[in-house]
């Protein structure tokens, strides 16, 4: 059975800047994102790979081309809930405790606050944090930190899960982790997963790399295991 297609890129470019000093960070991207899909975004610094990233997730709009979301909506249907991203900084809110953290994209979606604080507390348990729940930022590790900001992410059961270089400032045991945590989260939720990373040992977790360089993408290909 066809799966249900999330993202439609088409010649996609996003330049920053005008005249000599323009950049273009990516070029000419053409791909598909389908429910069910495991991608590691893989290519070196400057590459462009967070630039797509932010592109796929609807928080930046390309120079030109095309980006259509289909089995989601339109832009305004991207955010908060179905489209959901976990930065390289976790990005926690300092005066929220971990549960009111992961609460806090269903209170913006206008969800019941009793409501929201229990799909927190079930991420939270499903990721293993639940001793974490009452916690501020300051009092967590790395580690836990990356691993509360999935559990925000996956909170609102997104149809498209994005990571932008996740395990970059944690060590070997905390990273893979985080990448258990993501993976766990994308099978229980049906989520597409994108990871945008320089470790191999994480693309070779995923089924599929995309590969960029100097903003281009190349031809995706299966990953062996």
């Amino acid at each position: 059975m066809a799966r249900t297609v999330l993202v439609d890129v088409s010649g996609v470019a996003r330049t920053f800047g005008r005249g000599p000093e323009a950049v273009v960070a990516v070029h000419d991207v053409t791909c598909t994102i389908r429910a069910g899909d495991r991608i590691a975004l893989v290519g070196p610094s400057g590459s462009g790979k967070t630039t797509l990233l932010h592109l796929l997730a609807g928080l930046d709009q390309p120079t030109t081309g095309s980006i259509e979301w289909p089995g989601i909506g339109g832009p305004n249907d991207l955010r908060p809930g179905a489209v959901a991203v976990v930065f390289q900084a976790p990005s926690l809110v300092p005066p929220l405790d971990v549960t009111e953290n992961v609460a806090l994209p269903l209170l913006l979606s206008r969800a019941d606050r009793a409501v929201a604080r229990a799909r927190a507390l079930d991420a939270l348990a499903a990721l293993g944090l639940a001793e974490l729940a009452t916690r501020l930022p300051e009092e967590l590790s790395g580690g836990q930190a990356q691993r509360v900001a999935v559990a925000r992410a996956v909170a609102a059961d997104p149809k498209l899960l994005l990571a932008d270089e996740p395990t970059g400032q944690l060590d070997h045991h905390a990273g893979a982790a985080v990448v258990d945590a993501l993976l766990a989260a994308a099978d229980r939720t049906g989520a597409a997963l994108v990871v945008n990373t320089h470790d191999p040992a994480v693309a070779d977790r995923l089924g599929l790399r995309w590969s960029m360089t100097d903003g281009g993408l190349r031809a995706p290909e299966l990953i062996e295991r």
